[in-house]
């Protein structure tokens, strides 16, 4: 095959690492000669091969610059009939200091499509998924946009397993730890500056859900994260405080409610309630999108393997 001459060092990576990774993953010989690249092995490893690179080079012709870690995307979300793999990885959301955001996985890029055409939309998956890192892209890039003139930023203060009432300080320094993921995704997506100014200012508001009662949001871009530990009752108010010209995005992990006393979780009903309303959408991810380090997902699914046995121990099997 053929690379575009001013692809070759795009395509390969630095010290030809990204071809290296793609020799590993489809197991085949890669050999380069300028910009002829010659693959050896089994018929299907070398369409493999052929199918990354290919999709490396649309990358780098969008003004990508991939990593082994693009290498690997590509090859993980394989040519299942769901549109070319780098239209996945080749939208991004937005772009600070030459990092860019977008989707590693389908189930991500259809939970970003998703929120640019719904009012309302529930990312319900694992940690480590990208719902709530994504969601708050979405939120700088339409505020930088100017399609809403400020970003609201909320969790339920539940305390899961430590106790507020022996943090110091006032309500909001009790609470400020469990924002601390809504803050370090905005710090990597705007300069620290500009984050304390639209602070101050109200333009960027971080606070507990119970701040939210009373109130209308307009012409805001609105996240609840955490949401599996709102109450029905919680769920209902947050929802009704939209107001015009807003979006909301609601995330969770229904496998990870902190409720106490076995109280219901918003979360896992409000579906049941709402599915079928017109600008309302939910979408799904799973142990697939995990894009944290891989040890994450071995986490995960340890902990699902042993939830399984213990419903089966038990003879639960709900």
């Amino acid at each position: 095959m053929t690379v575009p001459p001013g692809d070759v060092l795009g395509i390969f990576g630095e010290r030809d690492a990204v071809l290296r990774r793609v020799e590993e993953l489809v197991d085949c010989e890669i050999y380069v000669r300028g910009n002829e690249v010659t693959l050896r092995g089994g018929e299907p490893e070398v369409e493999e091969a052929e199918r990354i690179f290919h999709g490396l080079s649309r990358l780098v012709q969008r003004g990508q610059h991939p990593t082994p870690e693009t290498a690997e995307r590509l090859h993980r979300m394989g040519g299942d009939g769901r549109g070319r793999a780098e239209e996945v990885l080749g939208d991004v959301i937005l772009t600070h200091r030459g990092r860019r955001v977008a989707p590693k996985t389908r189930n991500q890029k259809a939970y970003i499509d998703a929120i640019r055409r719904n009012e309302v939309v529930f990312g319900i998956g694992p940690a480590g998924t990208g719902k709530t890192y994504l969601a708050v892209a979405l939120a700088v890039d339409a505020l930088n946009r100017g399609e809403v003139s400020r970003i609201i930023l909320t969790r339920p203060a539940v305390e899961a397993g430590e106790s507020l009432g022996f943090l110091p300080g006032d309500v909001m320094a009790k609470v400020d730890p469990y924002f601390r993921p809504l803050y370090d995704a905005l710090y990597e997506m705007m300069d620290p500056d500009k984050v304390q100014i639209y602070l101050e200012r109200g333009i960027i508001e971080v606070a507990p859900l119970a701040y939210m009662r009373g109130r209308t949001l307009n012409d805001a871009f609105i996240i609840l994260d955490e949401a599996q530990n709102t109450t029905p009752q919680q769920m209902k108010m947050f929802l009704t405080r939209m107001g015009f010209g807003s979006r909301m995005v609601v995330t969770g992990d229904i496998t990870q409610v902190d409720l106490p006393g076995g109280k219901r979780s918003g979360l896992a009903e409000v579906e049941g309630i709402l599915g079928g309303v017109e600008g309302v959408e939910f979408v799904r991810l799973d142990r697939s999108d995990i894009v944290r380090a891989d040890i994450v997902m071995r986490i995960v699914n340890a902990y699902e393997r042993s939830h399984r046995s213990g419903r089966e121990e038990t003879g639960d099997g709900r």
